[in-house]
């Protein structure tokens, strides 16, 4: 006959009781952070999210119309990519996606590049007043962009333009609203604008830069080019990659500049760019479910060309 015999129990152990688990209490404090997010989450939703999805869902429908002069009744159908086909098909808008990524392909590493070098100029040693001209750069950035262009359009009208007239006293024939040069006068009004705000954001992480990487690069003989070539863009990569997404999303929302500027000249026409396109459509045409249809294209090739530069600086530093 055996017997088995019971291990001893510890008495510094706590006694495992048999049951389910103890219900976890509520904490009343738990709410406490999403209330103060409602506010944000709510008008996120009201003004970003529900816009975006109406956009989407008429983007895929259309109206038809029932009597002679569409007075009796009119009913919404799917239409699947209809409107998409429709808003293709216009030679004009796919003209406008064409003329923005030649502007965006030019103007943005222009616009990026004087930035980059302003931030390194004023945050170097030997910088004097940085603040002041730091000031100064960011300045044209707090101009509203309806009044840059009526003051550059005006800058840029023979007969009144002070540029024209002195580069006509030197020979030099101008016409900055020519067929061939009004897209290069609207990157100049936007690179006016911009170049100041990117580059306080280059200057803001140039700032989290420790100063002690500065004096070792100094010990080894590194002088300013080399300061600036192996310390500072390496670790300010991260804000040069926001700059410049942010900067390809505006280039496709190019709308206010270039609406303004039509006043001054008939090179701009109705459909210059994607987004007064899809505005003419909506507003001229009335035809809003193409509209939407041009809005979701120009917001998808935003997010192609965001993620395809993402994806492609994130695949360079994977193959270091």
């Amino acid at each position: 006959m055996t017997t088995t015999t019971r291990p001893h129990s510890d008495p510094t152990r706590p006694e495992r009781r048999s049951g389910p688990p103890p219900k976890r209490r509520f904490k009343a404090g738990a709410l406490t952070p999403w209330g103060f997010l409602a506010p944000f989450l709510g008008l996120f939703v009201l003004c970003f999210v529900l816009p975006i999805l109406y956009a989407v869902h008429q983007s895929f429908v259309q109206v038809r119309r029932h009597g002679l002069f569409g007075e009796l009744d009119r009913e919404s159908v799917f239409a699947g990519f209809g409107n998409y086909a429709r808003a293709l098909d216009q030679d004009a808008f796919v003209d406008s996606i064409g003329r923005v990524l030649l502007f965006g392909i030019i103007q943005v590493p222009v616009m990026l590049g004087f930035a980059l070098a302003l931030a390194l100029l004023l945050e170097s040693a030997s910088a004097k007043w940085p603040g002041f001209f730091r000031a100064m750069y960011f300045m044209p950035y707090g101009v509203p962009g309806v009044v840059a262009t009526l003051l550059w359009g005006f800058l840029y009208v023979p007969g009144l333009s002070p540029i024209v007239d002195v580069a006509g006293l030197v020979g030099i024939e101008l016409d900055p609203l020519g067929d061939g040069t009004v897209l290069w006068s609207i990157a100049n009004i936007i690179t006016w604008l911009f170049i100041g705000y990117n580059m306080l954001i280059l200057i803001a992480q140039l700032k989290t830069i420790p100063s002690e990487l500065y004096e070792s690069a100094r010990i080894d003989g590194a002088g300013p080019f080399q300061l600036a070539r192996h310390v500072q863009l390496p670790l300010i990569r991260p804000a040069l990659v926001l700059t410049t997404i942010f900067s390809i999303i505006g280039t496709l929302q190019l709308f206010a500049e270039p609406q303004i500027l039509a006043g001054f000249t008939a090179t701009i026409d109705s459909a210059y760019t994607p987004n007064m396109a899809a505005y003419n459509s909506a507003f001229t045409d009335n035809d809003y479910n193409v509209a939407a249809a041009q809005s979701v294209i120009v917001a998808l090739t935003a997010f192609v060309l965001s993620f395809g530069f993402l994806w492609s600086v994130n695949r360079k530093d994977r193959q270091r």
